[in-house]
């Protein structure tokens, strides 16, 4: 038998004051118990142990001047957490909570996402506790290049190869792929979510999003329902929910309220994507914006009351643990049919047992919002043969990655008898890939 209280002990013993990291291990370990018990093999070689240990944790100094010639210290980060299938692959995060925990987090998380693919991408994730928010350009760009002057000799295209996330979009990649080309003198595909110019993929923008919506059609499809008609609330209102939107629509359904950390709008006839990507995109403005041009909208300061609102279709799309149990009531209540995650671990372990009590259809972080990190696999492949994929090609691409993923996670639910379980299902078909390599590879 294997003791999972006994291994939780050890991760929270050696691991302390990192909640995240404990709620993200906890949730995989207690999916794959039965993984574990049918092969004595993984439990020998400790496979789990090793997996939640990282290979690398790496912690540096980013001081930078600003405008006025002030000097500023942040930390940064880089945790190359497991490199069984691939090299390290995972998104750069620049945000004022960020923290070793949190990295680490995200980190763990990525290595089972990355694993549902089908690419050969190892885990691993980064960042600093720089706030971006309110800098120039040129003070971005001196943050970004002293960062750089440090994780330069820790990554590279068939290492490491770090991406986007808050706070990272196409200015920052490039400012720090500049920085790492000037320093290693090689024009390589290091980095993901490079604008198309210079070697950034059609549809790496849209992916998060996009896959998510992909995702849950086919959630829907499972049950014979369609995405056509129905109503939508997606929290956030960044690339993901933007995206995410932006194919609800397409799609037919209707997507009426959106979110950033000051508050919600409200739209009922649907929200205008134009000017939310004005806003957001173009001026970096906050979303309450929305509401000086279109009147029927309301905004609301408490943002997370957001899942109030009656909708058919949940999408958290902001940060982790946005819906917590009370929230998940509250939307069972009003009748929502599916929620899909678009931000990394966003409901709390007690607001998934609710939905899933329910019968709502739920879409885990890791399986349903690995869009964004499916797209960068391929750019980074597209990298490797200097070649560039059309916007069809790879969106279609897209799609077979999220319907194989969703397929490998019905057939694992299944297969260790929690049908219909997408939680459980994701975490066991990720983690027996990662885990049969490990066993190849040897004790390392």
């Amino acid at each position: 038998m294997v003791d999972a209280s006994e291994i939780m002990e050890r991760v929270t013993g050696e691991n302390p004051g990192e909640p995240e990291f404990h709620q993200a291990v906890h949730e995989v370990l207690t999916s794959i118990i039965p993984v574990l018990e049918r092969n004595p093999s993984y439990v020998k070689a400790k496979i789990f142990e090793r997996i939640v240990e990282p290979e690398r944790q790496i912690i540096f100094r980013v001081p930078w001047q600003d405008d006025k010639g002030e000097v500023h210290i942040n930390r940064g980060f880089r945790v190359e957490f497991n490199s069984a299938i691939g090299p390290y692959k995972g998104g750069l995060r620049f945000h004022p909570s960020v923290n070793l925990g949190i990295i680490k987090f995200l980190g763990f998380e990525q290595i089972l996402k990355n694993a549902l693919t089908g690419l050969a991408m190892g885990g691993g994730k980064g960042g600093s506790d720089f706030d971006p928010k309110g800098k120039s350009d040129d003070e971005v760009m001196r943050f970004c290049q002293s960062f750089m002057t440090e994780l330069t000799r820790h990554v590279g295209a068939d290492t490491d190869v770090p991406a986007g996330d808050i706070g990272v979009g196409a200015r920052e990649i490039g400012f720090m792929f500049g920085q790492y080309k000037r320093m290693k003198n090689v024009f390589e595909g290091v980095f993901t979510g490079k604008r198309v110019g210079w070697g950034g993929s059609l549809v790496r923008t849209e992916a998060t999003g996009y896959g998510l919506i992909y995702f849950l059609q086919e959630m829907l499809r499972s049950k014979g329902k369609t995405i056509e008609g129905m109503t939508v609330v997606s929290s956030g209102s960044g690339n993901v929910s933007i995206y995410a939107a932006e194919k609800c629509r397409q799609l037919g359904a209707k997507v009426v309220a959106m979110s950033d950390s000051n508050g919600y709008i409200y739209d009922p006839e649907g929200i205008d994507l134009q000017t939310i990507k004005r806003i957001k995109e173009a001026e970096r403005g906050r979303i309450r914006e929305y509401v000086k041009e279109h009147q029927r909208a309301s905004f609301h300061e408490d943002w997370k009351s957001i899942w109030s609102i009656k909708t058919d279709i949940a999408l958290p799309n902001a940060t982790q643990n946005e819906i917590d149990k009370k929230d998940a009531e509250v939307l069972v209540r009003n009748g929502v049919l599916a929620v899909a995650e678009g931000a990394n671990m966003p409901s709390t372990p007690e607001a998934i047992q609710v939905f899933l009590n329910a019968g709502v259809l739920f879409g885990p972080a890791k399986a349903a919002n690995a869009g964004g990190v499916a797209v960068s696999g391929l750019e980074m492949a597209q990298n490797s043969q200097r070649v560039s994929w059309t916007f069809e090609e790879t969106d279609q691409k897209l799609k077979t990655i999220m319907r194989n993923i969703f397929s490998g996670a019905s057939e694992a639910a299944e297969e260790y008898g929690c049908p219909g379980n997408l939680v459980v299902g994701a975490n066991i078909a990720g983690f027996i890939k990662v885990a049969d390599a490990m066993l190849d590879q040897g004790l390392v």
